[in-house]
Protein backbone atom coordinates (compact mmCIF):
# COMPACT_ATOMS: atom_id res chain seq x y z
CA UNK A 1 0.00 0.00 0.00
CA UNK A 2 3.01 2.10 -0.14
CA UNK A 3 2.00 3.73 -3.85
CA UNK A 4 -0.91 5.55 -2.53
CA UNK A 5 0.91 6.80 0.83
CA UNK A 6 -2.37 4.92 2.90
CA UNK A 7 -1.52 2.62 5.77
CA UNK A 8 -3.78 -0.12 7.35
CA UNK A 9 -2.04 0.80 10.68
CA UNK A 10 -2.61 4.32 10.71
CA UNK A 11 -6.40 3.97 9.64
CA UNK A 12 -7.20 1.35 12.53
CA UNK A 13 -5.28 3.94 14.94
CA UNK A 14 -7.60 6.71 13.57
CA UNK A 15 -10.57 4.80 14.08
CA UNK A 16 -9.26 3.53 17.37
CA UNK A 17 -9.51 7.53 18.09
CA UNK A 18 -12.66 8.33 16.52
CA UNK A 19 -14.30 5.39 18.69
CA UNK A 20 -12.81 6.56 21.41
CA UNK A 21 -13.95 9.82 21.64
CA UNK A 22 -17.78 7.68 20.93
CA UNK A 23 -17.13 6.68 24.32
CA UNK A 24 -16.37 3.40 22.73
CA UNK A 25 -13.21 1.33 24.89
CA UNK A 26 -10.21 -0.30 22.54
CA UNK A 27 -10.63 -3.93 23.77
CA UNK A 28 -8.44 -5.72 20.85
CA UNK A 29 -6.83 -4.28 17.50
CA UNK A 30 -5.55 -6.82 14.58
CA UNK A 31 -6.88 -9.86 16.15
CA UNK A 32 -5.89 -12.97 13.99
CA UNK A 33 -7.35 -16.39 13.91
CA UNK A 34 -7.23 -19.04 11.08
CA UNK A 35 -10.33 -17.69 9.95
CA UNK A 36 -9.36 -13.91 9.55
CA UNK A 37 -8.77 -10.64 11.08
CA UNK A 38 -10.79 -8.08 12.70
CA UNK A 39 -9.69 -4.41 12.72
CA UNK A 40 -10.53 -3.16 16.31
CA UNK A 41 -12.73 -4.96 18.82
CA UNK A 42 -14.19 -2.28 20.78
CA UNK A 43 -17.12 -2.21 23.83
CA UNK A 44 -19.61 0.04 24.92
CA UNK A 45 -22.37 -0.46 27.57
CA UNK A 46 -24.60 -2.39 25.75
CA UNK A 47 -22.32 -3.43 22.60
CA UNK A 48 -19.11 -5.86 21.84
CA UNK A 49 -18.59 -4.12 18.37
CA UNK A 50 -15.82 -5.86 15.85
CA UNK A 51 -14.96 -3.16 13.15
CA UNK A 52 -13.92 -3.27 9.80
CA UNK A 53 -11.90 -0.11 9.12
CA UNK A 54 -11.85 0.90 5.08
CA UNK A 55 -9.56 3.62 4.01
CA UNK A 56 -9.36 4.94 0.85
CA UNK A 57 -7.88 8.36 -0.95
CA UNK A 58 -11.79 9.22 -1.97
CA UNK A 59 -15.59 8.25 -2.90
CA UNK A 60 -15.01 8.50 -6.93
CA UNK A 61 -14.86 4.36 -7.36
CA UNK A 62 -16.92 3.18 -4.79
CA UNK A 63 -17.84 3.83 -1.10
CA UNK A 64 -15.91 1.68 1.22
CA UNK A 65 -18.14 -0.31 2.80
CA UNK A 66 -18.98 -1.61 -0.34
CA UNK A 67 -15.89 -3.82 -0.37
CA UNK A 68 -17.08 -5.50 2.24
CA UNK A 69 -19.05 -8.14 0.54
CA UNK A 70 -20.75 -11.26 1.54
CA UNK A 71 -17.53 -13.52 1.69
CA UNK A 72 -16.16 -10.95 3.78
CA UNK A 73 -18.70 -10.61 6.11
CA UNK A 74 -19.03 -14.46 6.53
CA UNK A 75 -15.02 -14.13 7.03
CA UNK A 76 -15.44 -11.89 9.71
CA UNK A 77 -18.67 -13.45 11.59
CA UNK A 78 -16.61 -16.81 11.44
CA UNK A 79 -13.36 -15.02 13.33
CA UNK A 80 -15.69 -13.42 15.76
CA UNK A 81 -17.50 -16.57 16.51
CA UNK A 82 -14.54 -18.10 17.61
CA UNK A 83 -13.54 -15.05 19.30
CA UNK A 84 -16.26 -14.95 21.40
CA UNK A 85 -15.80 -18.58 22.62
CA UNK A 86 -12.36 -17.92 23.58
CA UNK A 87 -13.64 -14.67 25.31
CA UNK A 88 -17.23 -14.54 26.57
CA UNK A 89 -19.07 -11.52 27.22
CA UNK A 90 -22.98 -10.59 28.39
CA UNK A 91 -22.42 -7.90 25.47
CA UNK A 92 -24.64 -7.86 22.42
CA UNK A 93 -22.14 -8.13 19.20
CA UNK A 94 -22.38 -6.06 16.69
CA UNK A 95 -20.37 -5.84 13.33
CA UNK A 96 -19.99 -2.04 12.51
CA UNK A 97 -17.75 -0.66 9.36
CA UNK A 98 -15.61 2.70 10.01
CA UNK A 99 -14.86 4.66 6.33
CA UNK A 100 -11.62 6.49 6.49
CA UNK A 101 -11.23 8.53 3.09
CA UNK A 102 -8.02 10.31 3.33
CA UNK A 103 -7.26 12.80 0.45
CA UNK A 104 -3.62 13.07 1.24
CA UNK A 105 -3.08 9.52 2.17
CA UNK A 106 -1.79 9.61 5.57
CA UNK A 107 -0.67 13.02 5.68
CA UNK A 108 -4.34 14.35 5.74
CA UNK A 109 -4.87 16.60 8.82
CA UNK A 110 -8.70 15.92 8.96
CA UNK A 111 -10.05 12.78 7.28
CA UNK A 112 -13.67 12.12 6.70
CA UNK A 113 -15.21 9.22 9.27
CA UNK A 114 -18.23 7.61 8.65
CA UNK A 115 -19.27 4.75 11.05
CA UNK A 116 -22.21 2.36 9.94
CA UNK A 117 -23.17 0.51 13.14
CA UNK A 118 -24.95 -2.75 12.73
CA UNK A 119 -23.46 -2.71 9.08
CA UNK A 120 -24.10 -6.53 8.27
CA UNK A 121 -28.10 -6.40 7.98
Amino acid sequence: MGRNNLSGAWGEAVAAQYLKKKHYTLVAAGYRCRFGEIDLIVQNQQFLVFVEVKLRKGEAFAQAREFVDGRKQERLRLTASLYLSQNPTGLQPRFDVVEIYAPQGTATVSPKIIHWEDAFQ
